[in-house]
């Protein structure tokens, strides 16, 4: 758990305790909140799960939609948001339910979740993933440090092997070489995952195959009329580590791909990872010039009116593996907590 997630953690627990989220919440939450979600699957128990912070069960699913309705928050498209955003009388709170990469568990254990709550939702699809030909690279190397007792990189100084034999030393591994990979090139990022993937004999274009959805999947998918589908790059690479002649592309070409395919507009887009290092004013700009009309970040926020001059970088708020609880919940759709977290201020939406 890295610094930001403990930080929330411990001050979900002290919110709940003083009622600091019953409140606040009229200030913090803004218009509303778009939801961040990822895998959706049953529990499975396993010691070590780095990526379990990427999903959570289809029990835990209900729990955010029942709660929701009893917050009184109304779940609607992202289609809807930028009305929701016009000057004039708030009214109810609304919340969007978004749900990226474009995994198989998806439509197996989140849609029937959402069906019985008649909630709307929107997938962002990464095309590569579809074709079968993506890279899920910290996928590969959750399974690389899973199978190996040491993780060797040959001509690194910095990290030139590292033990990982017991869950401890695995967690620690995958901690390092994650921060390690992510400070770097993206071509360093995906070489070196795919090195230790063959060291360890895992079949990197069958994870994409096996995780995530196919054409003919998204295709059905896409004529729910509950259903909307989002653009989420062609490759999920990190945006602002690419030059701008590639960002650019990941930005359009996976929108002309998906229309192509499916044979509707795409309007929306989530950038990949989308924290700070991952994607800035450049980026903004190349999904306005796209022609998007609303893309999503990482950045953990409610949405406020002051964002309706920056639909291409509104926040999200992770609903994820490390806070599947009624208290961390009542307090993520308070929106205290990062109302506190950024000081009483909208973020810095435009850098």
């Amino acid at each position: 758990m890295g610094f930001r997630h403990r930080v929330f953690a411990a001050g979900f627990g002290v919110l709940a305790a003083t009622g600091a989220d019953r409140c606040l919440r009229f200030l913090a939450r803004g218009r509303g909140v778009i939801l961040m979600l990822h895998q959706v699957r049953p529990w499975r128990p396993r010691e070590f799960a780095p990526n379990r912070v990427l999903e959570i069960t289809p029990e835990f699913l209900d729990i955010v939609l029942t709660e929701l309705r009893r917050e009184g928050f109304d779940v609607i498209p992202l289609d809807a948001v930028p009305d929701r955003l016009r000057p004039g009388p708030a009214g109810r709170p609304f919340a969007v339910l978004t749900f990226d990469d474009g995994y198989r568990d998806n439509v197996e254990h989140a849609w029937p979740v959402l069906r019985r709550h008649n909630a709307p939702w929107t997938l962002f699809v990464t095309t590569d993933f579809v074709d079968g030909r993506g890279r899920l690279w910290w996928v590969e190397l959750e399974e690389a440090v899973a199978r190996l007792d040491r993780v060797m990189l040959p001509g690194n100084g910095e990290l030139p092997n590292l033990p990982s034999r017991t869950t401890v030393e695995k967690q620690a591994a995958f901690e390092a070489l994650y921060s390690h990979l992510r400070a770097g090139s993206e071509e360093q990022l995906r070489t070196v995952t795919a090195g230790l993937a063959a060291q360890a004999g895992v079949n990197t274009r069958q994870l994409a195959v096996d995780l995530c959805l196919g054409w003919d999947e998204v295709q059905t998918l896409a004529r729910e009329p509950d259903v909307s589908i989002g653009a989420h790059s062609l490759s999920h690479p990190i945006l602002a580590k690419c030059n701008a002649r590639t960002a650019m592309r990941e930005v359009t070409e996976s929108r002309a791909v998906l229309e192509r395919r499916l044979g509707r507009p795409v309007r929306h887009l989530a950038y990949p990872f989308g924290d700070p290092s991952a994607v800035g004013a450049r980026e903004f700009r190349f999904a306005r010039q796209a022609g998007y009309v609303t893309a999503t970040t990482s950045r953990p926020a409610h949405v406020f009116p002051a964002h309706a001059a920056h639909l291409h970088a509104l926040p999200r708020v992770s609903i994820n593996g490390l806070f599947q609880n009624k208290t961390a919940l009542r307090a993520i759709l308070s929106g205290v907590p990062f109302w506190l977290w950024n000081r009483g201020r909208i973020p810095k939406i435009a850098r």
